[in-house]
């Protein structure tokens, strides 16, 4: 039986059900598929009480230090945050964090044997200092714009290929993460891309007319799903609408900028036609997915976007722009159509063609099922062993 300990900030918790959840399906389809044991230090920051005005910290002054979720022990000890001028601090504050429990975990009788960092900066930084000082080998998974942005600055960027450079193993999501990751002078052979897949037995078609019925839509609809940030697009598309008369719009999520695309909405005459829904569970995304005729990603980065094979797997084909993993998911009319230039008016030429000649929602399905957790659970396995048959030479033959 393999032992490892999952150390990452982008983790579920009580008051933040789908917080880091790519990582919590990728560690639940490990443990049900392979003889491996986990747990999981997933820190959060350390915020005494609970202040309306700074809502962003405030909902983790109540966060359980520990939990059981879907049968894993999870723990959540609190680490430093300094706002704005931390970032080259956080590091170090999550690694004090990070060493202090996986210790106490390792004394109640967990003999890890691995620890598995997820995203690069803080997180895989962290992991990396701690496992010198476990003396033990460790894995970190990059996920998107730990890579794509944050090794761009100098200091974090040094951080993030020491990091590498010193890990059993790196894991990219996509193929276009490892370029860019060995890019930065990481060793070819030690970065593995073992994308997400998606869960094909929660993410169902529906019968769209009757969710429709349900939540009260009519027209065609459109759905825009992640965090209200500039990088997501969610303000293209709100200016989009405009050029599309014909057109409702979901936007799912929450963030900074609701404000920003609720002022966008007024100043274009269009706020009638959008609905805003903040965090949802899977089941209820579920639905909305169903209920769409397409689901827009106009991000200007991305990793792995997930909620491209969450909509697939719903029937619902995507519009998304070419950033990332996203030509790696979206190859064929199936699946729907990639945009080139991230701009309104190519949005709008994107979501007109393939409402003009969308693939039939069966079809949608089937092209997504190619996308199983099987496969890359079986490497992640693989990649496992072969870290844990000699993990001493392994760590130390990279640095």
């Amino acid at each position: 039986m393999k032992r490892i300990l999952v150390a990452t900030t982008l983790y579920p918790n009580a008051n933040q059900s789908r917080h880091g959840i790519f990582v919590e399906t990728r560690l639940r389809q490990l443990l049900k598929n392979s003889e491996v044991e986990a747990q999981v230090v997933a820190p959060v920051p350390w915020f005494p009480f609970k202040i309306a005005s700074m809502e962003q910290y405030s909902i983790y002054a109540d966060v359980p230090k520990h939990e059981q979720r879907n049968g894993i022990e999870v723990f959540h000890p609190r680490y430093l945050v300094i706002p704005k001028i931390g970032m080259l601090l956080t590091p170090f504050f999550l690694a004090i964090s990070l060493f202090f429990c996986a210790r106490k975990i390792r004394k109640n009788g967990f003999r890890f044997e691995l620890l598995d960092g997820h995203y690069f900066y803080p997180d895989g930084v962290a992991t990396a200092l701690v496992a010198k000082m476990l003396k033990v080998p460790y894995l970190i998974t990059a996920r998107g714009t730990d890579i794509n942005l944050i090794s761009n600055y100098k200091i974090p960027g040094k951080m993030i290929r020491w990091a590498a450079r010193g890990a059993a193993r790196n894991i990219t999501v996509s193929s276009a993460l490892k370029d860019k990751l060995t890019s930065l002078g990481v060793a070819a052979d030690k970065v593995h891309v073992l994308r997400n897949g998606v869960d094909a037995e929660l993410f169902v078609m529906h019968d769209p007319q009757k969710i429709r019925r349900e939540l009260s839509l009519i027209g065609t609809v459109l759905v825009s799903v992640g965090n209200l940030v500039e990088s997501k697009g969610h303000a293209l598309v709100v200016q989009a609408l405009k050029q599309l008369p014909d057109c409702n719009l979901l936007i799912v999520g929450k963030g900074e900028q609701l404000t920003d695309l609720k002022r966008i909405a007024d100043e274009l005459n269009v706020s009638g036609r959008i609905r805003y829904i903040d965090e949802v569970s899977q089941s209820d995304l579920v639905k909305i997915y169903s209920a769409a005729d397409l689901l827009i990603l106009a991000s200007s980065r991305e990793g792995w976007p997930n909620v491209l094979l969450e909509s697939m797997a719903c029937g619902t084909p995507v519009v998304a722009t070419r950033v990332g993993g996203t030509p790696e998911i979206v190859t064929a009319p199936e699946a729907g159509c990639l945009i080139d230039e991230r701009s309104v008016d190519e949005i709008t030429k994107g979501i007109r063609a393939l409402l003009e000649s969308p693939p039939q929602s069966a079809e949608t399905r089937r092209y997504v099922e190619a996308f199983s957790w099987n496969q890359t659970i079986a490497e992640l396995v693989d990649l496992l062993d072969s870290v844990m048959i000699n993990p001493m030479s392994k760590t130390a033959s990279s640095q």
